[in-house]
């Protein structure tokens, strides 16, 4: 009873430091996530991005992450907006680029939350993880309960949608675990049918090879000539799958304050972009997660998509 109790108070402090959802998962090993991660290892799928095949065991093992770990907390925190950038013919960012970097503003947020914990709770002990360490988010808030993997392997909430942060706490304390909700894709297959570059080969298999967000974020190479009219005016990251998606049509609007983009973000022509300079680009992405693909690597896509 007591392990239910404080699931609840956890749950309820999470959604009052502006989390929108909250779920208890049991630490254990992903079977099953650890078959489809290493054939997608195998075939190569992860392109570039060579950090995906480290710390294998880590990634489907939490307490080989986080020795004496017994519970994985999952939280979500919604990017969803209706505001888009006003030139229809400049380049598009990705929305979950528009404010301040989420890494950031979602660790502060955990920190909190474990600080909490640790005072309710006489020798609690855990790590928080913001996408930045061998942790499968997506794989634990679906065991949490809190959403399902769609076909585009986007943890999709029933209320949320798929815009949204995920974040963890691995905590060593036993509490009251939630159940999974079933899948509630259907037949519906728009993010398929509608992917541009044909990245999601097949449900829940993403080619990072051909992903316009791997493209113009992770790759450090030049973006290969097959793509030269698939890109959709897409200079950072990708939302087409994400925006097909049904279930993001009745979505809440985030209410978040750092996920607001700036004015001049939004109002920038496609001229402003194809000159904007290295000092100009530090100044309007200060503070967001637009500065991973670093100046040269924005210059290099905007080039691309200019040709």
């Amino acid at each position: 009873m007591q392990g239910k109790n404080y699931s609840e108070q956890i749950k309820s402090e999470a959604i009052r430091l502006g989390f929108n959802a909250c779920g208890i998962a049991r630490a254990e090993p992903l079977k099953t996530d650890e078959t489809n991660l290493k054939t997608w290892l195998d075939k190569k799928m992860h392109a570039g991005m060579a950090y995906m095949s480290g710390y294998f065991e880590k990634r489907i093992d939490p307490v080989q992450l986080v020795p004496g770990t017994k519970s994985i907390i999952s939280v979500l925190l919604s990017y969803h907006t209706g505001v888009r950038q006003e030139d229809g013919n400049a380049p598009i960012i990705s929305t979950y680029a528009y404010g301040k970097d989420y890494h950031r503003v979602m660790k502060k947020k955990l920190r909190l939350l474990l600080q909490y914990i640790q005072n309710i709770i006489e020798g609690a002990d855990g790590r928080v993880f913001v996408d930045s360490a061998p942790v499968l988010e997506r794989a634990w808030a679906a065991r949490a309960g809190l959403g399902w993997i769609g076909k585009n392997s986007m943890l999709i909430s029933p209320k949320w949608g798929s815009f949204v942060f995920i974040g963890s706490v691995f905590i060593n304390i036993e509490l009251e675990y939630d159940e999974p909700i079933k899948e509630m894709c259907g037949g519906c297959a728009k993010c398929l049918e509608n992917c541009p570059t044909g990245a999601i080969i097949r449900p829940k298999v993403i080619d990072a090879h051909k992903c316009i967000s791997y493209l113009t974020i992770e790759n450090k190479g030049p973006i290969p000539e097959i793509f030269r009219h698939k890109m959709h005016n897409r200079v950072f990251g990708c939302d087409i799958c994400q925006d097909v998606c049904p279930w993001n049509r009745k979505a809440p609007f985030h209410n978040i304050t750092d996920f607001v983009p700036r004015k001049e973000l939004l109002e920038m022509k496609g001229a402003d972009w194809a000159n904007i300079t290295e000092e100009n680009f530090n100044r309007l992405f200060e503070g967001s997660a637009v500065k991973r693909a670093k100046y040269q690597g924005f210059k290099r896509n905007i080039e691309f998509l200019l040709k």
